[in-house]
């Protein structure tokens, strides 16, 4: 088994086969929405670095889930829908490889970063959030189950408040414990995206073995582009 959410192949330059490391907590055959989103994005900064002078950052992304993802080779699509120097919107269609059924869909925003000098004006700054404490314990889900999957195995959970079994809001660190795809380093928005699904499960406000609680759509705002391999997630469920 590859070690990686989805495996690629350099002449297909569309096509992803998702790994059991993206399998999701709610059907053995359907993906969990955080390793969705995060394919979508690569496929998006691809384009944008391919296309787009300048460097550009991802500002806001919106995930449609359509359809259940399931465990099949994938295509993911990306086009420049709105072109441009400073701001460039990126759309994104996943669907199934095999007959061409769309799945899923995605919205993006880029925004041009650079260097800027403010002069004398007023300057904000802002500490960065403070690193993952070393004596926290990786938490394994209660969403137990045979298969390899993504909650399990694909990412790593380190609660600051509450639980995987404890009702209510939360406040977790999460990292991937493999990459999106193989020989790559995720970008700090892959990660963003891929932890940001977690939030409904980690802050249930219902119980899990009676009720299913999917997310229909995920969107996600971001003012810098992450940095290091852990994300942290403050959450509250309704």
């Amino acid at each position: 088994m590859t070690n990686a959410l989805f495996v690629t192949d350099p002449a297909q330059p569309n096509w992803v086969l998702p790994t059991e490391f993206s399998r999701g907590p709610w059907d053995p055959q359907h993906l969990h929405g955080g390793p969705v989103a995060a394919i979508g994005v690569r496929a998006a900064e691809q384009l944008v670095r391919d296309t787009v002078p300048g460097t550009m950052q991802l500002a806001r992304v919106t995930v449609e889930l359509e359809r259940p993802v399931p465990l099949a080779p994938l295509m993911v699509e990306a086009s420049l829908g709105r072109p441009g120097r400073k701001v460039a919107g990126v759309d994104v269609v996943i669907s199934l490889a095999e007959n061409g059924s769309r799945l899923g869909r995605a919205r993006m925003l880029f925004i041009r970063r650079e260097t800027v000098d403010l002069g004398e004006g007023p300057q904000v700054t802002r500490s960065a959030p403070p690193a993952p404490p070393d004596d926290l314990v990786a938490a394994r889900s209660s969403w137990e189950g045979a298969e390899v999957a993504f909650h399990l195995d694909g990412a790593e959970h380190r609660f600051v408040e509450s639980s995987w079994i404890a009702p209510g809001p939360a406040v977790v660190w999460i990292r991937l414990r493999v990459p999106v795809v193989a020989d790559e380093t995720p970008s700090g928005a892959q990660r963003a995206v891929a932890a940001a699904d977690f939030a409904n499960g980690v802050s249930f406000a219902i119980p899990s073995g009676q009720f299913l609680f999917l997310n229909g759509d995920l969107t996600v705002h971001l003012l810098e582009e992450p940095v290091g391999e852990w994300i942290a997630l403050q959450a509250v469920t309704h």
